[in-house]
């Protein structure tokens, strides 16, 4: 499995579905065109592309194209890399006819072909080099699943400067992305000592 450092921003849940089996990488969606409505997923991205960067790799179809040109639009260019898939004639298995333009979408390619797109976009892989939260962890941490626990994982969505909405399940990938677990072990016992 290819662990790679930037975040990657896909359309939806079976293209995060086909890539989570490939790499180790926060992967987030766009929910197709619900971004454009979404400012809180919109402010993580944000964040995530200023401290680690952004990967984009959407449809090759005239929608992945638009979603693509609004996520360029709202980063900084030099936080963000492209990649693209090719223009490949076909359906993705799960539906019953082509899509509107005829093309595989990013959940209908080959891992081979997306690990060489990420690959060739720049995607920065490695290593990570301490150890990922766990939902275990976020228990633990009194985080999750007992008492106060949301009223603890507000306090520190606030005090990361994090959308409040954020579930456990969200919550998990981002702050593996933006923090090591000492600096949320450091804050948690500075915010509840």
């Amino acid at each position: 499995m290819l662990t790679i450092k930037e975040a990657i921003i896909v359309e939806g849940k079976y293209d995060k579905n086909k890539l989570s089996n490939l790499v180790d990488a926060v992967i987030l969606t766009t929910d197709g065109f619900g971004i454009f409505n979404d400012a809180e997923k919109r402010e993580v991205i944000s964040r995530l592309a200023e401290k680690r960067g952004v990967i984009i790799l959407t449809d090759s179809d005239s929608a992945g194209f638009l979603i693509r040109n609004r996520l360029k639009g709202m980063l900084p260019p030099e936080r963000v890399k492209h990649a693209y898939i090719p223009d490949i004639c076909g359906k993705e298995r799960r539906k019953s006819a082509k899509s509107k333009e005829g093309l595989l979408g990013v959940e209908g390619m080959t891992g081979e072909i997306l690990e060489k797109c990420l690959l060739l976009a720049g995607a920065t892989a490695g290593e990570r080099t301490d150890e990922p939260l766990t939902k275990a962890d976020l228990f633990e941490m009194g985080l999750s699943g007992g008492e106060n626990a949301a009223k603890k994982r507000e306090a520190l969505l606030k005090a990361l400067e994090l959308p409040a909405r954020l579930s456990v399940n969200a919550l998990l990938p981002v702050i593996n992305a933006l923090y090591t677990r000492a600096e949320i072990v450091d804050l948690l016992s500075r915010t509840y000592p």
